[in-house]
């Protein structure tokens, strides 16, 4: 499925001019913060496509740097992104460091949106006018750039923090749950960018306690 303009188009026909499309990274992994990128069209739907564009799980990692790349380097797109640590994935939840993320992502625009397009479920009391797109990467032209940004990000950083802890293989599975990652936290333990409220991890430390 090729993302569209369809639900930016519908909300500069109600009036709203300042559209900007969200979607985060690295809400399942098990280590690793979530980063979460907000993308605007600069006001005005711009049909000079970059092509390529959709949802970044179904793009090959290569292919999603070429894209952050010809993104990035666009002038009609403004774009911003924030990371939320694991110190807050642990103390508030997943679903709210989230929507801290893509909270602090929007809050970097100059102006503020007017119409916020957001992948998944809305949130309650957002501090942005928004509606939840379910599959959103995979139907909106902006949230599908967002994944992609927000994605790459998170991928630059995890492949980062390999160097620090390479016996792990960050750099690999990027902090997801993988059967080479459950191992590694077999046999090393939890690092500290590890999610320690997450339940394989919780039972990591669990049998390095009882060792």
């Amino acid at each position: 499925m090729k993302p569209s303009f369809q639900f930016e188009e519908s909300a500069q026909k109600k009036g709203f001019r300042y559209v900007v499309g969200v979607d985060e990274a690295g809400r399942g992994p098990l280590a690793g913060p979530v980063v979460a990128a907000a993308v605007c069209l600069n006001g005005c739907v711009s049909k000079r496509e970059v092509k390529g564009i959709k949802d970044s799980k179904l793009l090959s990692e290569k292919k999603r740097e070429e894209l952050f790349t010809r993104l990035t380097e666009t002038l009609q797109m403004t774009w911003h992104y924030a990371v939320v640590s694991v110190e807050e994935i642990d103390r508030d939840n997943i679903y709210q460091a989230t929507r801290s993320a893509m909270e602090l992502a929007l809050c970097q625009f100059v102006s503020p949106p007017d119409w916020v397009l957001i992948d998944g479920r809305p949130f309650r009391d957002f501090p942005f006018p928004h509606e939840g797109i379910v599959s959103g990467d995979r139907l909106s032209y902006s949230i599908a750039a967002a994944s992609i940004i927000a994605k790459v990000v998170r991928d630059r950083l995890m492949r980062e923090w390999h160097q620090q802890w390479p016996h792990y293989g960050f750099d690999e599975h990027k902090g997801y749950g993988t059967p080479q990652h459950l191992e590694a936290l077999k046999r090393y333990g939890p690092c500290p960018i590890h999610r320690n409220s997450f339940a394989p991890v919780m039972q990591a430390i669990g049998q390095k306690a009882e060792c």
